[in-house]
């Protein structure tokens, strides 16, 4: 190897190296933060949300999780795109607004239990689709984006 490209090959190991450890604790966090997410929603419910997807094969449930899960991708893509490179301030921030986007989302499922009479409990009894799960859904996604923009 010549000196040049031994002086090229150092920098972009380094970089890839940088990189790859970025991209793996983003991964990490943003993994750590469906989980909770998932939890939080199997709170609002009753029964074991898993089982309720998995073997009940329940629509409102499986379109609240799916949709609460995509919110929380925003986020965290969003807090990825606003951290400029720079990973630890990156890493607190995407947990930090994470965080804050799921509590948001919990808050605005209480609201419509409250204000239009929406129920989150009472939904996931519902074999059938139901037309409030589709509102809380678009509610999730929306409240996702609202924060993913925000963080930007």
């Amino acid at each position: 190897m010549t000196p040049v490209t031994a002086t090229v090959a150092a920098p972009l190991a380094e970089n890839l190296g940088r990189g790859a450890l970025a991209i793996g604790a983003y991964a990490l966090l943003g993994v750590i933060l469906l989980i909770v997410g998932f939890y939080v929603i199997d709170l609002a419910i009753p029964g074991k949300l898993s089982a309720i997807i998995k073997t009940e094969r329940n629509p409102n449930a499986t379109l609240l999780t799916t949709s609460g899960m995509i919110a929380v991708g925003l986020i965290v893509a969003a807090s990825i795109w606003s951290s400029g490179g720079a990973l630890h301030e990156g890493l607190l921030s995407t947990a930090v607004f994470g965080l804050v986007g799921i509590a948001v989302q919990t808050v605005a499922m209480l609201a419509f239990d409250l204000v239009a009479g929406v129920s989150v409990r009472e939904l996931v009894k519902e074999a059938e689709l139901q037309p409030g799960a589709r509102l809380l859904a678009a509610t999730h996604v929306t409240i996702g984006l609202i924060t993913a923009v925000a963080v930007i």
